[in-house]
């Protein structure tokens, strides 16, 4: 396996962890009405989505790089 598809692997798994970790920590919230959970969920919702922009870069600095 390439270093490039491993890369794009781990991203993937690290967003979909992230928003499974985030919507943990917003659930937990609702039951519990622990702030600490909440800030949790937020700040992982808001990583996942810069993990998000994230890949979508790295996406398209690959295809210009084959382009190339």
């Amino acid at each position: 396996m390439s270093l490039k598809k491993f890369h794009i692997i781990f991203v993937s798994s690290c967003i979909g962890l992230s928003l499974l970790m985030g919507g943990w920590g917003i659930f937990r919230y609702l039951r519990q009405a622990d702030t600490g959970a909440l800030t949790l969920g937020i700040g992982s919702f808001v990583g996942g989505g810069l993990l998000l922009v994230y890949g979508n870069w790295f996406l398209r600095k690959l295809q210009r790089e084959a382009i190339e």
